[in-house]
């Protein structure tokens, strides 16, 4: 599969981020397995938890009733920079995804230019609920 427009859909989300504590936008593109797609920015706070991208597009396709995922693609980088770097998901989010995905689910991220995909496994070995 070309994974090429969800990276370019999840720099588009990207741009929606509130981050004026990091200054770290991040953009997300859940795709569902049955095609239909889901965008999430990172939303910060100046308490206790913000939200990452990856949660947000996450919780948005749950709340419609989606439950079968087959991939994010997930860009970051700092407000005003190009997002040339993969930028991972964090512990958080890994844990939490864990939760609704199967082995075949796939991590979608560009490192200059080139698209680079994980499973579950790869970002989250031996976790107890997969």
């Amino acid at each position: 599969m070309d994974y090429k427009n969800d990276i370019e859909e999840a720099k588009k989300a990207r741009l929606n981020a509130y981050s004026p504590y990091s200054n770290f936008q991040v953009g997300a593109l859940l795709r569902c397995k049955d095609g239909t797609t889901f965008t999430g920015c990172n939303i910060e706070n100046d308490g206790i938890e913000s939200i990452c991208a990856e949660r947000v597009a996450f919780t948005k396709a749950i709340s419609e009733g989606k439950k079968e995922f087959e991939s994010i693609a997930i860009v970051g980088s700092k407000k005003g920079e190009d997002p040339i770097e993969k930028c991972l998901p964090c512990g958080y989010c890994r844990q939490f995804i864990s939760e609704f995905v199967d082995k075949e689910f796939k991590f979608i991220l560009e490192d200059n230019n080139e698209i680079i995909t994980y499973t579950i496994d790869d970002l989250l070995p031996n976790a107890f609920n997969l």
